[in-house]
């Protein structure tokens, strides 16, 4: 391996999913599916959230950081993969592919301590209710929202920076749908020592740290919970963080499933299954999550769509279009 001096790789083959012609057809039609309502869902409640003031809160400002980065998410992958099952032109160049690196990272990391700031503003609602509109002040959230994005930011740039200058010399297929920085990493002749020391590292300050902060944040928010007398007010208060949990749930389930098994080789195509559930399904979730059983939300989406028919010049047309969307939320 010492001998590798390729420094020539201009591409890289991601292999996508192994399926017959007429696999290829629903695995088209289902991504593209996904895809859109992704998209639409989170552009819809950044909508809300921006233009109705009721939605003017800690808990929806955060929301809104976490469908910005959900949009960015699966527009880095699903677009590609849509390429690749309808053209089956596999390739991706090499700056492409470090791009498409960076992106990912950086929306997965800006995911874990968006819920992470997501969680401690329901431990201060639940657990400090009297301090909450003096802790969770513009100020604060608007720091914390800055500094998920930053070190986002910075991590991937380093992340991008090494798998850049890494050597690949025996082989540029990627075993799944996007430029996954463990797949790609595998492919390297380089050593992998150094890299090995950083992602144990990085996988405790940013993987562990954050899911364990809210572990203990939920510690106190259910003791709290269950002091509480009234069983309307014991309700209240868990339907105010269950939409957060789903969401940590469903994010967190499958990335630590897939990181902490031992690696075979007959576990590939499971592994890809178990990524689109975190890279696809989840961001497309989460505005149905955040939504349902959410009094605001639903009203927020009632008041803009009167002043948006209000304003259409066809409102028949008009309703025709948003009215699916619209319904989408209930």
């Amino acid at each position: 391996m010492n001998n590798c001096t390729n420094s020539t790789l201009k591409e890289f083959k991601i292999l996508g999913f192994f399926t017959s012609a007429t696999g290829e057809i629903v695995l088209f039609l289902a991504v593209l599916l996904i895809y859109l309502f992704t998209v639409i869902g989170n552009v819809i409640i950044i909508v809300l959230i921006c233009f109705v003031t009721q939605l003017h809160t800690p808990m929806y400002f955060f929301l809104c950081n976490l469908s910005t980065a959900d949009i960015a998410y699966v527009s880095v992958t699903l677009p590609k993969l849509l390429s690749i099952t309808a053209t089956r032109d596999h390739t991706i160049s090499f700056q492409g592919c470090i791009t498409q690196l960076y992106f990912l990272l950086l929306c997965g990391q800006a995911d874990i301590f968006i819920l992470t700031c997501m969680a401690y503003d329901r431990y201060v609602a639940i657990c400090k209710p009297l301090q909450y509109l003096m802790v969770m002040r513009k100020k604060v959230r608007i720091s914390m929202s800055a500094s998920s994005w930053l070190i986002g930011v910075f991590n991937s740039l380093l992340h991008s920076l090494i798998t850049s200058s890494l050597s690949f010399c025996y082989s540029n297929e990627i075993d799944h749908f996007f430029c996954d920085l463990k797949t790609v990493s595998m492919l390297s002749a380089s050593d992998s020592t150094n890299r090995d020391i950083l992602s144990t590292i990085e996988s405790i300050f940013i993987g562990c740290l954050p899911f364990l902060l809210i572990a203990i944040s939920y510690v106190y928010i259910i003791s709290t919970i269950l002091r509480i007398k009234s069983s309307n007010g014991r309700r209240k208060a868990f339907s105010s963080c269950t939409s957060h949990l789903t969401t940590v749930i469903l994010f967190y389930g499958p990335i630590i499933f897939l990181y902490m098994k031992p690696e075979t080789a007959h576990s590939r195509e499971n592994e890809k299954m178990l990524s689109v559930i975190y890279v696809a399904v989840v961001p497309m979730l989460n505005p149905v999550v955040y939504s349902l059983r959410n009094k605001d939300v639903l009203d927020a989406t009632a008041k803009i769509s009167i002043y948006l028919y209000n304003l259409s010049i066809y409102p028949s047309i008009f309703f025709s279009i948003y009215l699916p969307f619209f319904l989408l939320f209930y």
